[in-house]
């Protein structure tokens, strides 16, 4: 793919067919983001990046790639490794030789997943630059791409791309807003959830919302059926599209959170405020 046609969002990072740019990034536009405080739409190289991507290892066979002096919103994407292949969840704006070097050094690339819009980034560029591998976009965020990879793969569901991988669509935050869970080394259960359910900073509670920066929540009925949909996994840990995780007794953990988002949107603590 040619790196001199793509051009990526200065503020979110996502990238877009630079032969044919709006006049203002839609995923920005939208409520879910938030548009430049100035006005001023401004459209960036990938090619012009000078910072660092650092491959850091978050626990035995997951890894989190940093992003440093970049554009964007500064999302960690996610690289699980198990013997069949690699599958990259949400993916960086940014990329480097280097960076795509270690993530190969990691083992083939079967998948790109990106939870949801916001976690585009480039992937495109990290696809063509690891062996065309697939780009799994839900099918119901697909008005979103700005830019259609060559290997795209649009689905609904479940995916599987290697064995004990498994991706899954709860929703919420987007419609097509997903989930992976693996087993991880000890067996004990990982679920990566971007922020479909977010890693709150006490690192011991979650958060469900339509709009992070604009502290929309979504419904006790939305939170309800998300909870219920990764009940079906069995998770010790939880790890969000940033840095933080909770590191035990995740399930549980989000079932609270999920018991208390749900008692104080519905107004059950109302006598407190």
């Amino acid at each position: 793919m040619d790196i001199s046609n793509i051009a990526q969002c200065a503020l979110c990072g996502v990238e877009r067919d630079g032969s044919s740019l709006p006049d203002l990034c839609p995923v920005c536009a939208d409520e879910r983001q938030y548009p430049p405080a100035d006005g001023v739409q401004r459209w960036v190289d990938p090619a012009a990046f000078t910072g660092r991507i650092d491959v850091v290892e978050r626990e035995p066979g997951l890894w989190g790639l940093n992003v440093s002096d970049g554009v964007g919103i500064g999302q960690q994407a996610k690289v699980v490794v198990t013997d069949a292949g690699t599958v990259m969840f949400d993916a960086p704006a940014a990329i480097t030789a280097d960076a795509v070097d270690a993530v190969r050094a990691l083992g083939p690339l079967k998948a790109i997943i990106p939870s949801h819009p916001h976690m585009f980034g480039l992937q495109s560029l990290w696809s063509s630059a690891l062996d065309d591998a697939p780009v799994c976009v839900s099918a119901a965020d697909k008005e979103w791409l700005g830019l259609r990879p060559e290997a795209l793969q649009l689905w609904d569901g479940v995916l599987e791309p290697v064995p004990g991988v498994v991706a899954s669509q709860p929703g919420g935050h987007f419609p097509g807003s997903s989930v992976v869970h693996f087993a991880g080394a000890d067996g004990a259960g990982t679920l990566l959830s971007s922020d479909t359910i977010f890693v709150n900073p006490d690192r011991r509670t979650a958060s469900f919302m339509r709009s992070f920066p604009n502290r929309l929540p979504l419904s006790p009925t939305v939170v309800e059926r998300i909870v219920a949909h990764v009940d079906r996994y069995a998770y010790e840990r939880l790890y969000g599209n940033f840095d933080a995780r909770i590191p035990a007794d995740a399930k549980a953990r989000v079932q609270e959170s999920a018991r208390r988002h749900i008692a104080w949107a519905s107004g059950a603590h109302d006598d407190l405020t």
